[in-house]
């Protein structure tokens, strides 16, 4: 059961890298058009992203998890570094830096 468990796993994180790459790279080429019609499917899609990301972040406090609150910490310091690169530098100062800062706390006060 370990095996199948473990595959399915891997089967949806294989989905999301595929849309990953749909998002990021073919959304203006005829697939990522044909798939989402228009921008505004594409930035709802992306909220909701952020929702599960801020999500993460309530359940790793509230459960007192460290872990899990590093881990989501660091998906929006990417998310952040991404952002500044592709869009915007202020993007780095409103998501990464709170994020690292969050970071540090984490490490050093718990």
């Amino acid at each position: 059961m370990h095996m199948i468990a473990n595959a399915l796993v891997l089967l949806v994180a294989a989905l999301h890298l595929y849309f990953l790459v749909l998002e990021m790279v073919l959304w203006t080429r005829p697939l990522g058009l044909k798939t989402f019609r228009n921008t505004r499917v594409l930035a709802a899609n992306q909220g909701l992203y952020n929702g599960f990301l801020a999500a993460g972040l309530a359940y790793g406090v509230a459960t007192g998890s460290r872990e899990f609150c590093l881990f989501f910490l660091a998906c929006v310091v990417v998310a952040g570094l991404y952002g500044a690169y592709s869009v915007s530098r202020r993007i780095f100062f409103v998501q990464a830096v709170p994020a690292l800062l969050a970071i540090a706390a984490v490490l050093l006060l718990r």
